[in-house]
């Protein structure tokens, strides 16, 4: 598809929820709002095809307001794209303790090299999901196995711990595939009401904390990638 030229924008990008040695990840892209106010969003959303896309309004004192696709509809939250606008932010030393989406506040931190998000449990969408008793059939597991809905496919690898093998298939959102989900983390760990460390995707890492009062804290590393044009 050509895109004409006046539609054209630079999108930032980020890999959100990487492992400790900054591999894996998933992919986020990030517009800047007055970049793109004469652009449609979600028609920018779908030629990135990340699983999510961002547009983000300027700071002002120490909160942001942001706007969530993916390639075939808008959400009103999502994990990955408030962990990875925190740390990009940050990094553009115009840091916020709050990022405005339309589910509610985000509180966000970053600590210790990982970037958190605080949100409730039921701004996540609804996913399907299917427990594994060998977190090995996890990898045998194939997106046309799933050809409608939401699912979050886990295993537990250390039950003691907290650690889980997952991977999300959401070909309603039209991502066959997520490689690292903030939001059915905080899902997940609100059906367990416990803190996890999730290893999904390709050996993506994402980390969470449960709140008995129905709030979750999702976590992890941020690395910056490649800006594209599209």
């Amino acid at each position: 598809m050509t895109v004409p030229e006046s539609d054209a924008a630079q999108i930032e990008v980020v890999r959100v929820f990487t492992d400790a040695a900054g591999r894996f990840g998933n992919p986020l892209g990030i517009a800047r709002a007055a970049a793109v106010r004469d652009i449609d969003h979600q028609a920018l959303a779908a030629r990135a095809g990340y699983s999510e896309t961002v547009v983000v309004e300027d700071p002002a004192e120490g909160r942001v307001r942001m706007r969530i696709y993916t390639p075939t509809r808008e959400l009103p939250f999502a994990g990955h794209p408030t962990v990875g606008t925190a740390w990009w932010l940050n990094d553009q030393e115009r840091p916020v303790k709050i990022i405005d989406v339309p589910a509610g506040p985000v509180e966000v931190t970053l600590t210790d090299g990982l970037t958190w998000a605080r949100a409730r449990a039921e701004w996540a969408p609804t996913f399907e999901f299917h427990e594994f008793a060998d977190p090995a059939e996890i990898a045998t597991l194939d997106a046309a196995d799933f050809p409608d809905g939401k699912h979050y496919v886990w295993a537990w690898t250390n039950e003691v711990r907290g650690a889980v093998r997952a991977r999300m298939f959401a070909p309603a959102l039209g991502v066959p595939e997520d490689e690292a989900t903030g939001a059915a983390a905080i899902a997940l760990t609100a059906l367990l009401t416990r803190g996890l460390n999730i290893t999904q995707g390709q050996g993506s890492q994402i980390f969470t904390e449960w709140d008995s009062d129905g709030w979750a804290r999702v976590g992890g590393r941020v690395a910056a990638d490649h800006p594209v044009v599209i």
